[in-house]
């Protein structure tokens, strides 16, 4: 599919699910995004670009991790996710976090003006994985770190068929490259050509729950890629899709009617080559000031 007409399907599909993404996928997430800030390990007072932010499933954390001397700045492609996540913000007057409409290929942000990227299974959807990396290391600054979480094998994700059911029905692929990133290596490789250092990759198997039918069918089809496709649905088209994609998660259905679904994601870290690799803490700070003295310390600013 040409890039510029994947890049629009992703816009507006993504507007069409804004109000069913945070509550549909909160709690299913919650696992992946843990392990993502646990491995990006951003600290206080620091300066972090989220890209694929959505409605803020980690916006609101990373603000929590940077405290009142950090700064966010979130960006999404959807204008329909900015504003909700914007609608977080102001309700809880959280002043520490900027969003801003972005494609992740091109982020509108000089060179070097952040300490750490992070994006959270936002990648899957764009027409040029590459290139957003790329950008995610360019904007992060000489020692700083660039995170990001995908979805992992297809084998390994029991919702996954809900693209074929939903292909079947329009004129293009939804997300022709959804799993292409999550294959074994795939994202490190990613993270490499870009010219990040010090990669390292995590793959965990989880099981997303869903308490009912209803709740499923609200996050999978609603609050989803696929929402702005089935949203165009005829009646008919809209109940058969229904039926077709739990009759394809049927084996995860539990006895009291909920799901237990499998799913699998990939996180990996990188940092930029050069910078402060210095650790912060008074101990280390007195030793690094010794190193720069005389020339041996792997960071290349003396500024602590």
């Amino acid at each position: 599919m040409e890039a510029r007409l994947q890049t629009r399907i992703q816009r507006y599909g993504w507007d069409a699910a804004a109000g069913h993404y945070h509550a549909g996928w909160e709690a299913q997430l919650r696992p992946a995004h843990d392990r993502l800030l646990e491995m990006a390990a951003i600290g206080a007072g620091a300066r972090v670009l989220e890209t694929a932010s959505g409605s803020g499933l980690v916006t609101l954390r990373l603000a929590e991790a940077v405290g009142q001397e950090g700064h966010v700045l979130a960006t999404d492609l959807s204008q329909g996710m900015i504003d909700a996540l914007q609608a977080r913000l102001d309700e809880v007057r959280l002043s520490t976090v900027g969003t801003a409409r972005m494609a992740a290929e091109n982020l509108d942000v000089p060179d070097r003006s952040f300490d750490a990227a992070v994006c959270a299974l936002g990648l899957m959807y764009t027409p040029d994985p590459a290139a957003a990396v790329a950008e995610m290391a360019r904007v992060v600054a000489p020692g700083g770190t660039i995170a990001a979480t995908v979805w992992g094998e297809r084998r390994n994700c029991g919702w996954a068929e809900v693209f074929p059911i939903v292909d079947s029905r329009v004129a293009s692929e939804v997300c022709p490259l959804f799993f292409g990133t999550g294959a074994p290596g795939a994202l490190t490789r990613l993270f490499e050509q870009a010219g990040l250092e010090q990669t390292a990759e995590a793959r965990q198997n989880e099981e997303l729950a869903f308490r009912s039918e209803r709740e499923l069918l609200d996050a999978v089809l609603l609050g989803g890629p696929v929402a702005l496709a089935v949203k165009r649905f005829s009646p008919s088209d809209w109940s058969d899709v229904q039926h077709e994609f739990l009759a394809s998660v049927a084996p995860h259905r539990q006895g009291d009617g909920s799901y237990r679904i499998p799913g699998e994601f990939v996180t990996v870290t990188g940092r930029r080559k050069g910078g402060p690799l210095c650790s912060k803490s008074p101990e280390q700070k007195t030793a690094t000031r010794r190193l720069h003295r005389v020339g041996r310390c792997p960071c290349t600013s003396s500024t602590l």
